[in-house]
Formats: C-alpha cells, structure tokens, sequence
C-alpha cells in the first residue's frame, strides 16, 4: 500500500526518491514526504495530496544531499495530514524513518517512550519505530535498527537514515515487500521493484526479519543478530520501458491491450499443441500426488478471488475433484477442516496479499500442500508455497486489474487441465477441444480489443447512470463480480455483481430505468436461463447491455445494446468476456473524467490486514 524509495551515492538523491515515488503512485496514496540529509543535518519536505504537491514544495525549498528516503502514504493510523505522513523523525530531528506496514503493539510503545521523555508529534504507529531507534542508538545505526525491530509486532518495511550516520542507509522487513536495488558507486530501497527498475536490474530481495546495511559501494545483509547472509542477486525480468504509458493515456489502458502478448507469453512453454501434453513447471505436485487429490481449496481477495471462482469450476469440470473458494479474510475466520490430500491455490497478483498470505499459513499448519499462482517473482507467498506458477502477465501497474485477472483466469484452466490428463478425468477429444480454445485465445483476445470502438459507443448510453446490475450463473458469475467490481473501483458508479438465479430473491427490487444491467448470456448450460432473467428485467423497464456470442439475435433482439465475444467453450469465455467488460468500465470511467490509475481510497497491493 505505501510506498518506499531511498538512494544513496553521488546524485541528487532527493530527486531520485521523487522519481521513485512517481513510479509507485499507483500503489495508492495520500500523502507524501522525503528527507534528506547534508552536511550532517536531516531536512524534510512532506505535502498532503498528490506529488506534484511535493514536487512544488522541493522546487520552493529544495532539498540536497547525497542520501535520501521517500515515502507515499495510505492512511491506516490517523487521518492523512503533513503531521501524520513519511518521513518520521526521533525527538532529536536526526534519525528519519519511513515505513510500510502495521505496527500492532504500537499503543504499548508509544506509552513506554512517552514514561521515558520521548515526544510524539503525529498519530500513526510508525512514530514509534524513530523513537526507538533513538533509544538504542550509540554510534550503530544498524544496531540500533535490530534491537528496534526486536520490540516491534506486526508486519512492516523500514528505510533508515541518521545525521550521525551519513554514509548509511539501513532497511529492513518483516512480512512486507523490500528490496535494495544494486548500482555503482550508488544504491537503492524500494517497496517495488518498478520504482527502481529505470535505475538498475539487479535487485536483493530482502526477507523476513533481515537488515541491509548500505553504503555507496557496498551493501551488507544480515539477519536481526546481524550475522550475515548470503543472497543470490535477482535480475528484474522486465525493460524499463515495461513501467511507461507507451502512448495510452491511462496504464489502465495500455495494460487492457497487453492482453493478447500477454495470454501468449502465458501459453508459452506450457501449451504448444492440442496433441501435446500440458507442461507446468514450478506445481511441486508429482503425478501421484496430483491422482491422490481429494479437495482442491482456492483463496484469494478482490480480483483474484473471481479468478480463483472460475478455478473452482473448471477443477471439478476436468479434473473432477471436490473444489472450493473462499475470500483470504474469510477463510482465517472459519477455521477450516483440511481433509487429507488437499491442495490449497493461493491466487495472488502481488504475492505480499496480507490476507491471502495468513490464509496460505493458516492452511499450510493443517497439513494443505500450497501451490501459488502469482505474477511477482520472490515475493513473500512465493517463499512460503511448496508451489508456484507464474502467470506471466509482467507488470501491472493500474490499481485496477486487468491482465493480471485474465492470466490469472488462464492459469486456473491450464492447472485443471493438467491434472485432468493426469487423472484421465476428462475424454481425450474433450482435452484436445479445450486446448485447441485455449490456444485460440490470443488472437481472439486481439479481435476483441480491435473492436473498442464498440464498446466505447455503448458507454456513451450509460456513463451519466447512478446504477448498475451485472449477470451471470455458472462460471460466469464470476465474470458478473468482476465486471461490476471494475465499474464500481474506477468510475464510482453503485455497480452490484449477482447471479441471475437471485434475480427474484431480492435484486429484481432495484430494476428502473435508471438502473443498468449488463447480462452475461454466451451460449451453454445456463443460456435459456439467462434469457429469462433479462425478459424479467425488460419486463420492468430495465435497460440491458448483452454479452453474447457473436451474431446471437436471440439475445440482440432482447437487450437494448450489446457487447459481441467469439464461440469458444463457456468454461473458456470467462477470459473473453473480460475484455469488453474492462473497456466498459475504462470508458464510462474516462467520460465521467475521473483517475483510472489512482481510484480514491485504494492501493494495488494490500500488505496489511
């Protein structure tokens, strides 16, 4: 959620933390600040708002100096206000601290500092972490840093800089993302590695309750008893110009039409011919453990949990075996029975989802083998599973998902089709007919997207509406969540996702001309079904937008606009149906004039409860 950057070398560093920062603004924020420290003396600059806040600031009164910590913040503790934003500072205005994370026992820190003289100027529980590294330090930064961290509950990330200690930039974690980008004669702290990416490739990836000590030249990694630790350096996978707009107005957009790169980079390697055996590396699962299967558990938040919905029914379709999803939070609450043999799916964009990462625990405890479908590499869920798959999707940096979903979506299938070969659970003209979809999917996600135009005349009928009502039953259902999810998330239109089959359990209640519904109608099972769900609809002067496969007069003839998708099998359309759907929200969103990238009120990775 917040977002940190620091620098230390021979350049600027304060503009080198605002250019981080810049790059982590889709993160989600409220606030900002960077210090800085020359000839031995801390300066900061932090604004309320937006960058360009603390771009004017830096530009009235700028800060120089050779090392540097920046921060954008997400208000958790305390309404965001200069006092309560990042950085941080001790009492005595020489030690800066900016965090990343929940501090849980910060009450009982804040009472013991306070009995000890210690003066606090703001309301958020990060304060606590510079009054305690005053309190330990004696000429160790690094020192102080440890015996900090050794009071501390919660999960956090910590850039550190003392005027006393000029030539060092100390950083460490505990359950959130960290790394320490490498230079020469230069180096780098990051909560993302795209804030950092322009500036270097290399990165070490800093684990749970390790410090790293860094200097111009040097970077030193240890853990809180400071004996040191080796690291294999991580070369970031991605060009820098992978991070940029590339023309598109909105990130949100340009990542809309990755898709159909992206579903192929996906494919690659793992699916090369319908009369070719699937290849997943990465599962941990041997083929025995696969045919022992007797319950399959997706879980996830927000986005990922639609993906892990469609996961759920295409494991009980081709593979047959008993499969669930819960929502992270959910999940923890319930204290679920783990049979023997059973699969927990952690779905997850990010892989430092605070909630999806105590679910992986919690049911990795009861004996569950985790495997992890995520996007970022090394991330902390990635360290934890017995499994990972890697969708491929490359960065994602719209708070609001969108290949990150469908590649998500596509990997839940490919994972249910495996193990259907491998269980032979599913005829093998049935396997072939899949694979033959899925690989289609790449060019028919580029028709799609080819076609924006349409859907863009369609959002022109309905951006000014206060309402709207999404469709579906079966897997689709989850595609009805999702598309009301990212109208709801970007254009701030009341959007409710529901399955059809509710229609009259209470929803049909809210149906006037000023409510919108999109249905999900593309022909198979539920499709008859569906029909009667918009006749009930048009019945009460409902306007309807149909989602249907192409040349379907049946339905055109009963929906007052309509967004057109290709055949394939309606356990595959979940990913087709995706892409009119975000255009959709992108559009109506975009005419209402509001902040694709920024949506109020949310970040792109939750990293705390």
């Amino acid at each position: 959620m917040c977002g940190i950057v620091g620098y230390i070398g021979k350049r600027q560093a304060s503009e080198i933390c605002l250019e981080g920062l810049r790059r982590l603004e889709y993160r989600g924020y409220d606030s900002a600040g960077i210090a800085a420290i020359r000839d031995g003396q801390l300066e900061v600059r932090k604004v309320v708002g937006k960058l360009v806040n603390l771009t004017a600031a830096l530009e009235e009164a700028p800060l120089l100096g050779n090392v540097a910590i920046g921060h954008t913040r997400w208000a958790t503790h305390g309404k965001p206000s200069v006092a309560n934003s990042h950085p941080h500072l001790s009492c005595d205005g020489r030690i800066a601290v900016v965090h990343n994370g929940i501090i849980e026992n910060y009450s009982q820190l804040r009472e013991q500092l306070q009995a000890e003289g210690h003066r606090f100027q703001s309301e958020t529980d990060t304060e606590v972490m510079p009054h305690l590294v005053e309190k330990y330090y004696e000429g160790d930064l690094r020192q102080a840093v440890a015996q900090a961290i050794e009071d501390l509950e919660g999960a956090f990330a910590f850039g550190v800089i003392c005027a006393d200690s000029p030539e060092q930039l100390v950083a460490a974690r505990r359950f959130s993302p960290l790394v320490v980008g490498i230079g020469e004669g230069e180096n780098y702290i990051a909560s993302d590695m795209g804030a950092i990416r322009p500036k270097t490739d290399k990165v070490y990836v800093i684990g749970d309750d390790e410090l790293a000590l860094i200097t111009t030249d040097d970077i030193e990694l240890t853990d809180l008893a400071l004996n040191p630790i080796e690291r294999e350096i991580f070369t970031i996978p991605w060009p820098p110009e992978a991070a940029e707009k590339g023309g598109h107005k909105h990130f949100m957009h340009k990542e809309i039409h990755e898709q159909a790169e992206a579903i192929h980079n996906c494919l690659a390697g793992r699916l090369s011919s319908p009369d070719k055996p699937i290849v997943l590396e990465g599962l941990g699962l041997s083929d025995q453990e696969i045919r022992d299967l007797r319950k399959v558990v997706f879980t996830a938040c927000g986005t990922a949990y639609h993906a892990g919905m469609v996961g759920r029914s295409v494991t009980e379709a081709w593979a047959r075996v008993p499969s669930e999803v819960d929502l992270a939070a959910e999940l923890q609450v319930r204290d679920p029975v783990m049979l023997d043999n059973t699969l927990a799916v952690v779905v997850s964009q990010s892989g430092e989802t605070a909630d999806s990462l105590l679910a992986l625990r919690d049911m990795k405890s009861k004996g569950a083998k985790i495997v992890s479908l995520l996007n970022v590499v090394d991330s902390s869920i990635a360290r934890e599973s017995d499994g990972v798959i890697y969708i491929q999707a490359g960065p994602e940096i719209g708070v609001a998902s969108t290949k990150a979903y469908t590649l998500q979506v596509l990997t839940t299938q490919l994972m249910a089709l495996y193990f259907a070969e491998v269980r032979q659970s599913a005829a093998p003209d049935q396997i072939r007919t899949l694979k033959e979809a899925l690989l289609a999917l790449p060019d028919q996600v580029a028709e799609l997207l080819a076609r924006e135009d349409d859907v863009k005349q369609v959002a022109t009928h309905y951006y000014h509406s206060p309402n709207s009502l999404f469709l579906g039953r079966g897997v689709n259902l989850a595609s009805a969540l999702e598309g009301a999810l990212k109208l709801k998330e970007i254009s701030y239109i009341h959007a409710e996702g529901y399955s059809a089959g509710e229609m009259k359990h209470g929803p049909i209640a809210l149906v006037e001309p000023d409510l919108f519904t999109v249905a999900i109608v593309v022909k198979g099972l539920v499709y008859e079904k569906m029909i009667g769900n918009i006749q009930e609809i048009k019945a009460r002067q409902g306007p309807v937008i149909g989602v249907a496969n192409d040349g379907d007069n049946v339905i055109a003839d009963q929906c007052d606009d309509m967004l057109w998708v290709p055949p394939c099998p309606e356990l595959v359309s979940p990913i087709t149906i995706a892409i009119p759907l975000q255009l959709l929200a992108y559009h109506i969103a975009d005419m209402r004039g509001e902040d694709i990238d920024q949506p109020r009120n949310l970040a792109k990775t939750v990293t705390v409860e």
